[in-house]
């Protein structure tokens, strides 16, 4: 529909600092507009009664819009974002203490899995109840503790713990009742072991489970994956387990940066990964890059934004890891801009996982960003490229057009830090060649190419884009309590790594 021309001096070449926007004061009145609007949005979302955000709400902000199910990720999502607000004078603190309080005292009754402290996947943003079915579908809901979704909810109550002295005893209790080391599978890529995606505590009737227990006892319902990739947003569960001691630090060696080069049995995978084996506390760890467009670049799974980025809004891993994160995290973004901007030539950037336009929700990425060989498409139209695989499988041409691109403002947010002027240019394209915002913010995506835009906010998305202008405008908020908390056991781990990274 529109088409903006890509300026090469978005982000410098070879740049490796972490830039923060709070350093840029000509953004400073514009980031303050969206972080008004995008609090009114959470606070949309939130059900005043129990203190819990919901999934989603629609446009109009207005409670009949509000979703009726919500997981431990969304009411992370909240907590941070409340304690963001806070920070930025958006509420004051006795307010913020008192929507805090409330928070911490409805999850204090929510049903959980005993043996674990962990937090089951949905309830009732209402009342607190566990769902046991969806409520406008009415599908079956089975009794699954997700490792991720945890260790959002966790990280969340690390920066109740610290901003809030009055509560911190109340977040603490909650969060050191969490046992991460349920889903930890020592066996799994030994030494360093892999975390499962989650379990049910109850036979859920599903292919490739594996029934057991990592940490004795009664038997649980284990998904039969585990979360292998190391640069994807699950690494929060992996890092709130080592700080705390449930998971050995040796764990943070045992997922892949790639896969090892030498055969061809992965060569479903994306493309053959360059670098060479290298050693940390006598775990031999292949340091594995993707190329992508001449630069190497440490992958995620589907080739999103949020996948590589949600993370660092959190912590500080391009503060620690200056030879690895710091690398990373700007190279991405700058793939992911390269991909919008020249490569699909959308004339805007940022895919990551979002409400589609079309309905329902969806994974968009850069497709040659992922380890996983289908990678995530950036369009509607799922447009993938099919890169050899040298001396196993031939590729094929390059796609000569790409579709109806689906751009999602929630991943310039977390680019800010890395390209601050490029994500704030990116955002005000987007605002104004679509009728794309609200008094609430920005709406989850746009189809920019057929300029439909979703109509839905998501607490998720809405929550990173909150998490992300509270760092830049607040003095790093969340980072500093989070990484206080994490940095005896982390820090270390982070600065010895060097990744096959190239500009």
């Amino acid at each position: 529909m529109h088409r903006r021309t890509f300026l090469t001096g978005a982000l410098a070449a070879g740049s490796l600092a972490a830039t923060t926007t709070a350093h840029r004061p000509r953004h400073r009145e514009q980031l303050r507009t969206w972080a008004e609007q995008t609090w009114r949005c959470l606070d949309a979302l939130t059900v005043p009664a129990s203190g819990l955000a919901a999934d989603d709400v629609g446009a109009d902000l207005s409670a009949a819009s509000r979703g009726h199910q919500t997981s431990p990720t969304n009411i992370a999502c909240g907590l941070w974002s409340t304690v963001a607000a806070r920070e930025l004078g958006l509420l004051d603190r006795a307010e913020a203490r008192r929507r805090l309080a409330r928070t911490l005292a409805t999850l204090g009754t929510l049903e959980r899995h005993e043996r674990s402290g962990q937090f089951y996947n949905w309830y009732d943003p209402a009342d607190g109840r566990r769902l046991t079915e969806f409520p406008t579908s009415g599908e079956v809901v089975k009794p699954f503790l997700s490792s991720v979704d945890n260790g959002w909810l966790a990280a969340a109550l690390i920066v109740v713990e610290r901003a809030e002295p009055a509560l911190a005893r109340r977040a603490r209790r909650l969060r050191r009742s969490m046992d991460f080391g349920f889903y930890w599978d020592a066996a799994e890529n030994a030494p360093g072991g892999q975390l499962r995606g989650g379990f049910w505590d109850a036979d859920p009737d599903e292919d490739a489970v594996v029934v057991g227990n990592h940490r004795g006892g009664d038997p649980v319902w284990y998904t039969g994956h585990h979360y292998g990739t190391f640069n994807t947003e699950p690494r929060i569960a992996s890092y709130v387990g080592i700080a705390a001691g449930q998971i050995p630090a040796e764990h943070y060696w045992g997922t892949h940066r790639t896969f090892p080069d030498g055969t061809c049995d992965r060569d479903w995978t994306e493309t053959r990964p360059r670098g060479s084996w290298r050693s940390y506390d006598g775990v031999r760890v292949f340091e594995g890059a993707l190329p992508y467009r001449g630069r190497l670049v440490v992958p995620t799974w589907g080739g999103s934004m949020f996948e590589a980025l949600m993370v660092p809004l959190l912590v500080p891993e391009d503060e620690w890891g200056r030879r690895s994160w710091a690398r990373n995290h700007p190279l991405y973004v700058r793939c992911q801009i390269e991909h919008g901007m020249q490569e699909a030539g959308y004339g805007y950037w940022g895919f990551s996982p979002c409400d589609d336009p079309a309905g329902g929700y969806r994974e968009y990425g850069v497709d040659q960003l992922g380890l996983d060989g289908p990678g995530y498409a950036s369009d509607q139209e799922r447009t993938s490229v099919q890169q050899p695989f040298a001396g196993c499988r031939p590729g094929a041409a390059a796609p000569r057009r790409y579709g109806d691109g689906v751009v999602t403002p929630h991943a310039s947010f977390l680019a800010l830090r890395y390209a601050p002027d490029a994500a704030v240019r990116n955002l005000r394209n987007l605002a104004a060649d679509f009728d794309c915002t609200t008094d609430g913010g920005f709406l989850d995506a746009v189809a920019v190419r057929s300029g439909t835009v979703s109509q839905r906010f998501l607490a998720l998305d809405q929550g990173m884009v909150m998490a992300a202008l509270g760092n830049a405008l607040g003095g790093d908020v969340l980072r500093r309590h989070v990484g206080a908390e994490f940095a005896p056991a982390l820090e270390p781990l982070m600065r010895r790594e060097v990744f096959a990274t190239r500009w």
